[in-house]
């Protein structure tokens, strides 16, 4: 017997989903990388495999086996912490199992009741999960946008706001692959005593002495605390947040994401350790990754006639939905690992597809790609 179609709200969204060109499905690896975020191939490389070995054979284990406060807490965990408070300097660090339980867990839990979040437009959803508008007063400000932050501030301030600014923007935009004004941003803070969180998520292990990010010069500062993922250009997985010892503190002990969910796998933390040591020494992988970049916005301005945003992450912002879709699907086809990237994840009217440069590309993929990219959207529909 053919079971009946199943039906009700769920099948209603995910048709309605579909209709528009918005179903979201997983999909297997296919084809020439430039949709990862391994930006320095560094994920399947024998660095973390040995370091993975090396870890196992000393006795570290897969998993914790419970939270951090409980028994799960390993050396390892702070042997990664106090190493990456160094690398990065600041005053400590604290280890998550992901970068987005890590911006959730800043966004709620470290401004108080009294305080405000001025969030950029484009921030990322992780740190927009962690708002509480019911809790807290939030501000969203267009992209990159320094005086309507400070707008915004004197707005609060002057309908009886009394608690401290906290400032949301990422150093490296995931989906724009722009930058933040960081010394505009760091000058806004110090007028009004504000806290800043800097997501440097797509920018560790690319830029800064060592790979410590695009805010490396002010890292350490009291008033800032960064989040740095290991699972993009550090190739393993988790997010470091680096920060004050009195909100590490206040985070252990407020932070539901991290007080309730098992400790990240000291052996994953073990790996970390290793990337980072490998990071400080790796000025030929990152200045062979700039190479390749220049070359890809290079080919993408001749080919494609579009300005390229000066980082690994290259938009080819088409419009609409279905444009999207056709041209990852003729891309894919053609033998390059890339994928559309549609509403909501960026705004109405911008679906685009999302190049990633890392150092599985060459030179000769690269124009290859171009070339046939060019090709497809001559074709692709609008």
């Amino acid at each position: 017997m053919v079971p009946p179609m199943p039906t009700g709200p769920h099948v209603d969204v995910l048709q309605a989903l579909g209709a528009r060109g918005r179903l979201r499905v997983l999909t297997t690896r296919r084809g020439a990388d430039f949709t990862s975020n391994d930006y320095l191939a560094l994920a399947e490389s024998p660095v973390l495999r040995e370091a993975a070995a090396a870890a196992l054979a000393r006795g570290v284990p897969p998993g914790a086996g419970g939270s951090r406060l409980l028994r799960g807490n390993h050396p390892e965990h702070e042997a990664l912490e106090e190493e990456a408070a160094a690398f990065f300097g600041s005053e400590t660090a604290l280890y998550f199992p992901t970068g987005f339980a890590a911006n959730a867990a800043l966004a709620a839990t470290l401004p108080r009741r009294q305080d405000l979040i001025v969030h950029d437009a484009l921030i990322h959803a992780s740190v927009r999960d962690g708002l509480d508008p019911a809790r807290i007063a939030v501000a969203e400000t267009p992209h990159n946008d320094v005086t309507a932050m400070e707008d915004a501030i004197l707005r609060w301030r002057a309908a009886g706001g009394t608690g401290k600014p906290w400032l949301a923007v990422e150093t490296l935009y995931s989906m724009d692959g722009d930058r933040a004004p960081l010394a505009d941003l760091v000058a806004l803070a110090a007028r009004h005593d504000a806290m800043l969180l800097l997501d440097e998520a797509h920018a560790t292990g690319v830029y800064g002495e060592a790979g410590r990010g695009l805010a490396a010069a002010w890292e350490g500062a009291p008033n800032i605390v960064t989040l740095h993922t290991c699972g993009k250009a550090l190739g393993a997985a988790g997010a470091l947040v680096c920060l004050p010892r009195v909100l590490r503190d206040f985070l252990v002990n407020r932070g539901r994401s991290f007080i309730y969910s098992t400790a990240p796998s000291p052996l994953m933390a073990a790996v970390v350790r290793a990337a980072l040591a490998w990071s400080a020494g790796a000025q030929q992988e990152r200045a062979e990754l700039a190479a390749l970049v220049r070359h890809a916005g290079a080919l993408m301005q001749h080919r494609l006639g579009i300005a390229p945003s000066g980082s690994q992450i290259l938009p080819v912002i088409v419009g609409s939905d279905a444009r999207a879709v056709q041209l990852a699907a003729a891309m894919q086809a053609r033998g390059y690992d890339i994928r559309a990237i549609r509403p909501p994840t960026v705004p109405e009217g911008t679906a685009r597809l999302r190049l990633s440069i890392t150092r599985h590309a060459t030179p000769q993929l690269l124009e290859a790609l171009f070339a046939d990219l060019a090709v497809e959207m001559k074709e692709a529909v609008a």
